[in-house]
């Protein structure tokens, strides 16, 4: 990156004022503009579009629709906000949609997986994941139908992601290779193309969790031929917390694989009330129960504001910053004892930075 960076207050200010995103600030709740919040990567902001948006749904389609608010898009908001974070992370419209909590979500797709490649009998994994993907996998392994053992490939300095260890530890007894995209702590984001093809390349079937990478680091799992993604919604997409998890299944895998949480969300003919499930064709037979509509209501505005913003640009800002800030460590924490713990290649990092000290 060719910019000649100053560790003085002026710098920043200049870069806010070449800056061509910044008129978004405005598109945010910010009730204290002196916080410095840094933890967009746990929980984004409030846009300000979505309190009306709140309003209209709670007091004219609850309050006056009642019922009614089934009929009149409730129904079709999993798949239509679905469709449209379909954009951000380059998959097809009815390729994603919007389900449970990354969990749930991750526990259906990964249960599925195994089950559709049996005998296959390993689970594959880095010890970067997230803890709860890991305890999700588990849990796959527990209630499997025949003996299934999870590898799990030490990063080799807790920064960056094992990929010449997974190369090796994925092989033809593998049924399920599992990863973050962008991990939870250093930040590394993984060459999704690269990884996925060495799951295809020895038969495994290649999920991805993209929480930490949605709305922050621009993903396309057509062109990477991935199979199955999950993420959150609550941190870059900034759809509040505990707002559910999208769900990505390649078209040509849908039909072939099997919800282990069968509900009525997922019949095929639903107010039929058939006491016998059968499966509604495509990506819907993976949801299960009535959908939290007002959570997912929340999630529009910003996929909205990402849309608008464009996901290239936001990567180049992300970029940009994120370089500044490790400028800065250097400059003023380096000298101090404090280590960087995310990758210092760009292609390489999220949009977060990872600090250390051996004082904690």
């Amino acid at each position: 990156m060719d910019v000649n960076f100053r560790a003085d207050a002026d710098f920043a200010r200049e870069m806010d004022e070449r800056d061509e995103l910044a008129s978004f600030r405005e598109q945010f709740v910010i009730d204290d503009p002196s916080l410095i919040y840094l933890d967009g990567n746990s929980l984004g902001r409030l846009p300000k579009a979505t309190i009306p948006l709140m309003q209209e749904l709670v007091e004219r389609q609850w309050g006056q629709s009642l019922i009614n608010g089934w009929n009149e898009g409730w129904l079709g908001s999993q798949e239509r906000i679905g469709a449209k974070i379909a954009r951000l992370i380059g998959a097809d419209g009815d390729e994603v949609i919007i389900g449970d909590s990354t969990s749930i979500n991750l526990f259906k797709l990964a249960w599925t997986a195994v089950a559709h490649n049996a005998p296959r009998s390993k689970i594959v994994t880095d010890n970067l994941n997230f803890p709860s993907d890991l305890y999700i996998l588990q849990g796959v392994a527990r209630l499997a139908e025949r003996p299934l053992r999870i590898q799990v490939i030490p990063s080799p300095d807790g920064i960056h992601g094992p990929v010449e260890q997974l190369a090796e530890a994925i092989d033809k007894d593998t049924a399920l290779v599992a990863l973050s995209h962008t991990v939870f702590k250093s930040a590394y984001t993984y060459d999704m193309t690269a990884v996925t093809q060495l799951a295809h390349n020895a038969g495994a079937i290649m999920l991805w969790d993209m929480s930490h990478s949605l709305g922050s680091v621009p993903a396309n799992l057509r062109a990477a031929n991935a199979d199955m993604a999950v993420g959150c919604t609550y941190k870059y997409v900034n759809g509040g917390p505990g707002s559910p998890a999208f769900m990505y299944v390649r078209r040509d895998w849908q039909d072939r694989l099997h919800n282990p949480i069968t509900g009525w969300m997922g019949q095929r003919h639903m107010f039929d009330f058939d006491l016998t499930y059968e499966p509604e064709p495509g990506l819907r037979h993976f949801l299960t129960g009535t959908p939290p509509i007002l959570s997912i209501a929340a999630i529009e505005p910003g996929v909205d504001l990402l849309l608008a913003a464009g996901m290239d640009k936001l990567r180049a800002k992300s970029i940009l910053q994120t370089e500044y800030l490790i400028y800065l460590w250097q400059e003023w924490l380096k000298p101090l004892g404090f280590s960087l713990n995310s990758p210092r290649k760009a292609a390489r990092r999220g949009s977060h930075v990872s600090l250390g000290h051996p004082d904690g």
